[in-house]
């Protein structure tokens, strides 16, 4: 396949509204018209709880792992700043997904598959500082917030197994960025002390799934 055929269909994966397909076909929900409005995993899991939000968190990180995986050799461009356009294009396609009128989630759990592809020792880091952020402010913007600062400083430090090179610390920290700008609404709140949290005796969601509160 043509290198452009192949970064079309990393953006056409990238665009599946996974989060919108399951609400609908398994809870009859849709997920643009609860909560935040967002076709991310975080929704999901606000609107109808783990058992589905799991699921939709691991396609949205397949998402992007895959493209970058296996997309350079089949183009042929192994080794090259190609390989950071495929993971782009998956990300751009979960947050501008044609699908639902150029909308969709804020591409956190695709640019962590992307991620996990081209620099997997620093992304585990910043996952565990998100995980601890999550857990010590039940704020999901926060912890997603500096994990995207955080992210382009480790790949600077830290050696990775790809040859990007410094094209990789750029596009990380456009993507990191990017991230910031997206959760806008939600530093907006932050600094009214209006965000919410999750709440550590869970409310019962729509469905009947026990769910916590954020808006992220």
């Amino acid at each position: 396949m043509t290198l452009g055929a192949l970064l079309l269909l990393a953006y056409i994966l990238g665009a599946t509204p996974t989060s919108l397909w399951v609400g609908r076909v398994f809870h009859g929900v849709d997920l643009r018209r609860v909560g935040s409005g967002n076709l991310g995993a975080t929704n999901t899991f606000r609107a109808l709880g783990s058992k589905a939000a799991l699921p939709v968190m691991v396609v949205d990180i397949l998402k992007g792992y895959l493209p970058v995986v296996l997309f350079p050799g089949m183009a042929g461009v192994e080794g090259s700043v190609w390989v950071l356009a495929f993971g782009a294009a998956a990300i751009l396609g979960h947050v501008f997904s044609f699908w639902v009128g150029f909308r969709g989630g804020k591409g956190v759990a695709t640019s962590a598959g992307v991620f996990l592809a081209l620099a997997p020792i620093p992304l585990l880091i910043t996952v565990g500082v998100w995980s601890g952020l999550v857990m010590a402010t039940r704020i999901v913007s926060v912890a997603s917030i500096t994990a995207a600062v955080l992210l382009p400083v480790l790949i600077l430090l830290l050696p990775t197994p790809r040859h990007e090179g410094d094209a990789l610390v750029v596009f990380t920290a456009l993507l990191g960025a990017f991230v910031v700008w997206a959760h806008r609404a939600n530093i907006r709140r932050l600094m009214r002390g209006e965000e919410s949290r999750f709440s550590r005796s869970r409310s019962t969601g729509i469905d009947g799934n026990k769910v916590g509160g954020s808006t992220e």
